[in-house]
Order: structure tokens, then C-alpha cells, then sequence
């Protein structure tokens, strides 16, 4: 097992940068130690059409539509640019820092606009462009994008909390498995009580914006609306304010980057991609589940001896999330760990509040290291190429590049982890 220096990065960068306290103007009243689900057929159920059906809130939770933009809209709407909340936030930051960066354009097919823009040089660490996940721009938190434990799978899912996970959270639960949940905040304000299992199942929550828009092609308001009222829904419900996030598609450059880090958040990405949102769509069955194959087999053929990786998932609907529970049992017997992001990259407290800890790598994996054998397959190496499909209604089909795993500042950040952890 590795510990490295860099595996708290993104949480001491977090807390050395960041210093605002807008989170606590959210004033929820939610206790994330003490959530609780009603017994009622919608969240019991494994009947996709009675899970879905419209519940009442519970009663920490008053949503008010006019106090919150619109679901599925940019999160400007509905007045909320101009909402005194919001406006004293955003007033906060110091904006005369922030990287000189034009807003992104698309092209005739709805993708972003990479034809001006120098990929070579890549002046703006731009992900979609190049896969770039280091920072060029100061105070600008560097993406987290695998996992540093050898023989590690870092488990993932996107674009819940969908109102029919039952089953599928029911077999996380019966297996024992903890994952990150990226939830979009539409989704979190429509089905409060699917955000709240992901708390009470110990999953780490983190954010997936409000809309799933393109993030590089939104104006600096609307990226950081994006961002804050997706923040304050998942606080509102859960009581917890995550201290990460993934943009939709995997659009970011070094300005959503910093837009993201005033609100002390840092960027997870991914080096590996099922495509399952695509899978009996536009892509065969039989390309996802190839994929999943193959990913699986990177566990015992020595890809992941050194290292670990972060596959990109989603519990976008049955299909994406019957897969995961088809491929699960394989996952776990190639890979020596399976666990969630913020444990593989040894992170213990993940939100912005302290009440909810972790359990460290070394913890959360002690009964899997004692029983586990070690794995004498030769090592190889493994690359993935990037694409992006912006479909504004599909999840883009795209797969990060490896690329060392970021040491820089080593020797501060070592002493820092140690204060912090």
C-alpha cells in the first residue's frame, strides 16, 4: 500500500485558498448524523414508476420554486442572478484574479470550439481540449482525475440521485460498497430523499452542477451560480456542503477551475470512461460492456500495479446502473480495492463540515488487505485518448488521458497533511 505525499492535495490546496464561509449562509437545518427516510412506496420500492412519482419534502427541506432557479435551466434563472443571496456571494470574490479567459463557443454540432485555440501551448489547461488536469493560473485548485493506491478501483457515479436507485443502492448497501455520487442539484431539489440515502449509505456526495451544461461555454455568473446553487441544495437537504465537483462532460479550464476553487471546491475527472450512458443508444451494448471488460482486466494484467484508476460511471437510468450491478462482483475480484474517491485519495473529511469523517485508506481497507492475495501478473502500461460529443441532452463520451500524478509542492503539502489529517 502507498500513502503518498500528494494524496491530501486537493484537500490542503482546498483549505489554503479557499476561506469563504458562503456555505454557511445557507442555514440549514439539517443534521447529516441524524437523517432519516420515511417508510413510504418511493423510496422502498423497486418499481421505477412508483419510485418516481412526486413525494413531499421532508420537513427540513421547504422548497419554494421561486427561491431556487429553474430545475433543468441554467442557474441563473428564474431571477436568481439578481437574488440578494446570491449577488452578496458573488460580490465577495475578488474577480480581478480571476484568469483572463474568454467564454468557449460551439460549433455547428453543439461541441465546444476548439478551432482557435492552441492546443499545443494549451494556455488554459482546457480538459476537453487537451486533457490537461494541472493548473497553469495561481490559487487555482489541479484536478483529481485517479486514484494513487495500487490495485484500486475509485468508484463513481454521475447525474443522480436518480428517483428510481432503489435496487441499485440497495446492492451498494448489501455489498458493502461506498461510492462518490456526483448529483446534479436539479435532481437533489426534485428528489431530496434520494440525496439523503446517498448520506445515510456513506457515500461521498459531491457535485455535478445544476443544469449539466457546458461549463467553459457559460459567462462567470453563471458558472459560479452553476456551482452555488447546486452547493446550497445538497446543504439544504443533507446538511453537507461537498468539497468536490465534476463538470458535466468533463468541460473545464483554468477559469471554471478557479470560479470553482472560491467556492472551495476541487475538480474530479476521471482517466478511464464505460460510456454507459450510451450503452443500446449510440453506442451497441457490446462496445460498453467490452469496455467494462477491459477495464476489468487492467486489474490482473498489471495496468494498475502501481496505481490506481477512476472509472467513469453513472446512475443515469436502469440501464447504466444494471450494468454496474452486473460488472460489480467482477470489479471486485480483479482489483484489490474498490472504494469511493475522497478514501482512495485519503481524504477524511470531504464536506465543509467536520461533523462527518471518513475512514482513512489504511482503515477502510484493512479487512481487504488482510485477506487479500498479492497479485504476481507483469506490469503494463495503459493510455486513453479524449473526445467529447456535446450532445446538450446525452453524456459526452470521454475517456482522460494518463498523465503523472501530480507532485508538485510535495514538501509543503507533506507537512501540511500532517497538521491537517
Amino acid at each position: 500500500m502507498y500513502l503518498k505525499a500528494s494524496i491530501a492535495i486537493s484537500l490542503v490546496i482546498s483549505q489554503v485558498v479557499c476561506a469563504a464561509d458562503y456555505w454557511e449562509a445557507f442555514k440549514s437545518t439539517a443534521d447529516p448524523t441524524k437523517l432519516s427516510i420515511p417508510k413510504i412506496a418511493q423510496t422502498s420500492s423497486h418499481d421505477p414508476v412508483t419510485e418516481c412519482q412526486w413525494y413531499e419534502p421532508p420537513t427540513h427541506f421547504k422548497y419554494n420554486a421561486a427561491e431556487w432557479p429553474t430545475t433543468w435551466e441554467l442557474a441563473t434563472s428564474n431571477g436568481m442572478s439578481k437574488n440578494a443571496e446570491f449577488k452578496k456571494a458573488y460580490n465577495a470574490v475578488n474577480w480581478s484574479n480571476a484568469p483572463n479567459i474568454t467564454v468557449r463557443k460551439l460549433d455547428a454540432n453543439g461541441a465546444p470550439d476548439m478551432s482557435d485555440y492552441d492546443a499545443g501551448k494549451d494556455p488554459d489547461c482546457w480538459w476537453t481540449a487537451t486533457t490537461c488536469t494541472i493548473p497553469k493560473h495561481k490559487d487555482t485548485n489541479a484536478d483529481i482525475y485517479s486514484c494513487p493506491e495500487p490495485e484500486t478501483w475509485g468508484l463513481n457515479f454521475d447525474d443522480g440521485p436518480n428517483c428510481s436507485h432503489n435496487a441499485f443502492y440497495d446492492y451498494l448497501e448489501q455489498n458493502k460498497l461506498k461510492a462518490s455520487m456526483f448529483y446534479i442539484g436539479s435532481n437533489v431539489v426534485n428528489w431530496p430523499y434520494g440525496a439523503i440515502r446517498g448520506v445515510i449509505d456513506g457515500h461521498h456526495i459531491a457535485q455535478h452542477t445544476w443544469s449539466h451544461n457546458l461549463m467553459t461555454t457559460l459567462t462567470n455568473e453563471e458558472v459560479f451560480a452553476e456551482l452555488y446553487f447546486t452547493q446550497k441544495a445538497i446543504k439544504m437537504v443533507t446538511g453537507l456542503t461537498p468539497l468536490h465537483w465534476r463538470p458535466a462532460f468533463g468541460d473545464v479550464d483554468d477559469r471554471v477551475r478557479w470560479i470553482a476553487t472560491q467556492l472551495g471546491l476541487t475538480t474530479i475527472l476521471w482517466d478511464l470512461d464505460t460510456d454507459d450512458w450510451a450503452a443500446g443508444e449510440s453506442l451497441p451494448m457490446e462496445t460498453v460492456q467490452k469496455n467494462y471488460e477491459n477495464f476489468i482486466d487492467m486489474g490482473t494484467n498489471g495496468t494498475f500495479k502501481n496505481s490506481g484508476n477512476i472509472v467513469l460511471q453513472h446512475e443515469i437510468d436502469n440501464t447504466t446502473m444494471s450494468l454496474a450491478i452486473d460488472y460489480l462482483p467482477k470489479i471486485q475480484k480483479a482489483y484489490k480495492h474498490v472504494v469511493d474517491i475522497a478514501t482512495c485519495q485519503n481524504i477524511t473529511y470531504p464536506y465543509q463540515e467536520k461533523s462527518v469523517k471518513f475512514a482513512s485508506f489504511a482503515n477502510a481497507t484493512k479487512t481487504k488487505d488482510t485477506d487479500a492475495k498479492s497479485s504476481s501478473a507483469p506490469h503494463s502500461s495503459a493510455t486513453a485518448s479524449s473526445t467529447i460529443a456535446a450532445q446538450a441532452d446525452e453524456e459526452s463520451a470521454a475517456v482522460g488521458l494518463f498523465t503523472p500524478y501530480n507532485l508538485i509542492m510535495t514538501s509543503v503539502i507533506a507537512g501540511l497533511v500532517h497538521l491537517l489529517l
